[in-house]
């Protein structure tokens, strides 16, 4: 017996209440908690919806199990049309694959793309599917922030020449981005936290501690929060020149009005 796992993120925040409640499912969610779609809640999107399992996170992840990737598809564009937001954001961009195997015969074994155990224990899945969702999100995260640090690295390439040409409005963007990238990891996919289950059964926390080791989310972590720092300390210094070089005109200003004045008042007494 197996579970194909599938996870890809789909928007920066998914209203999982709004989806919830379409379904039938009144609950509070806590910040960490996934909604779960089960057979039940499957029947009218998918043909064969037995043993088939989706996993809705706030973050922006969706993960499912045991569907195809023509099902997952079409359960996102479903979803879609639940929750508005979602319609223009583009899927699979960012897809993550993983295989949860259970064989009496055999000793737990894990590998890149699966672990195999020999006792089905039910937080299986769900912890299988919070690492996946987290996964899938760090892998947006960092394409984003890469995608910023070369934007920098063509600023310095003007500073290399000399050139300064930057606004305060694209400075606090800039500045935005960095803090935003800071605000996910930490806060907002609370990427190192673990679920409940893992506080409260020992197996359970060794479970997902080998899961978090396998796919580096606390490497991959410190990796974003150093980039970063380094982000926030280029910025900083892109400001100080920036504000730098405008006081250094005003300056010129200044002095250029004093020469005038002077001259003005010279050109009056000849005159």
């Amino acid at each position: 017996m197996f579970y194909e796992f599938k996870a890809s993120f789909i928007s920066n925040e998914i209203n999982l209440y709004k989806i919830a409640n379409y379904f039938g499912i009144n609950k509070k969610f806590k910040w960490e908690e996934p909604l779960i779609l089960d057979e039940r809640n499957l029947k009218g999107i998918l043909s064969h919806p037995n043993n088939k399992y989706v996993y809705v996170y706030h973050f922006g992840s969706i993960v499912s199990a045991n569907l195809t990737f023509h099902e997952q598809r079409d359960v996102i564009e479903y979803l879609k049309k639940i929750d508005n937001t979602l319609k223009n954001n583009t899927i699979f961009n960012y897809i993550e694959d993983f295989r949860l195997v259970i064989d009496k015969n055999k000793d737990e074994e894990l590998s890149y793309d699966s672990i195999t155990v020999n006792v089905f224990k039910p937080y299986y899945m769900e912890i299988v599917a919070t690492i996946l969702a987290k996964s899938v999100a760090l892998k947006k995260i960092e394409v984003d922030i890469d995608n910023l640090l070369d934007e920098i690295e063509n600023i310095i390439v003007y500073l290399d020449n000399g050139k300064l040409h930057l606004s305060d409005t694209h400075l606090a963007k800039m500045s935005s981005k960095v803090l935003r990238f800071k605000y996910n990891t930490i806060s907002y996919i609370m990427l190192l936290d673990k679920p409940d289950v893992a506080w409260k059964i020992e197996d359970a926390e060794e479970f997902f501690t080998k899961l978090s080791d396998l796919f580096e989310l606390k490497d991959r972590y410190d990796k974003i929060r150093h980039k970063t720092e380094v982000l926030l300390d280029i910025t900083e210094v892109f400001t100080s020149l920036t504000h730098a070089k405008r006081g250094t005109k005003l300056e010129w200003m200044v002095i250029i009005l004093f020469i005038v004045e002077i001259v003005m008042s010279i050109l009056e007494k000849i005159f």
